[in-house]
């Protein structure tokens, strides 16, 4: 098992983690030490667990942006799909209609002869 010590807003915590992941948990950190200096200046000087509390909602607000963002993507992406597929049935169809009269000509054309 690793272990890996982050530091937030100058305070140490020793932190277990599965082994190979000791890099990401130290990004991880790094990440929630920016945050916290991001809370501070807007909120003066807090409590270490108002302070934390703080941080998540901050992480929290982030990811609920993040989220959002993706549902839009996917489906604007889901309505390129379906446009694409409409167009593609056309175009299917379209040929198909093309293909099938040639073949009435053709039909007729051995007909009378």
């Amino acid at each position: 098992m690793g272990q890996v010590s982050i530091t937030i807003r100058g305070r140490q915590y020793q932190i277990a983690c599965d082994d190979g992941q000791e890099a990401n948990l130290a990004r991880l950190g790094r990440y929630l030490d920016q945050k916290a200096e991001q809370a501070v200046p807007s909120s003066g000087s807090v409590s270490e667990p108002l302070l934390l509390v703080m941080v998540a909602l901050l992480v929290a607000d982030e990811l609920s942006d993040t989220t959002a963002a993706l549902d839009a993507a996917q489906g604007a992406a889901q309505h390129q799909v379906e446009t694409a597929r409409a167009a593609a049935e056309q175009a299917a169809a379209t040929a198909i209609d093309g293909v099938s009269e040639r073949i009435e000509r053709i039909a007729a054309r051995l007909a009378g002869t």
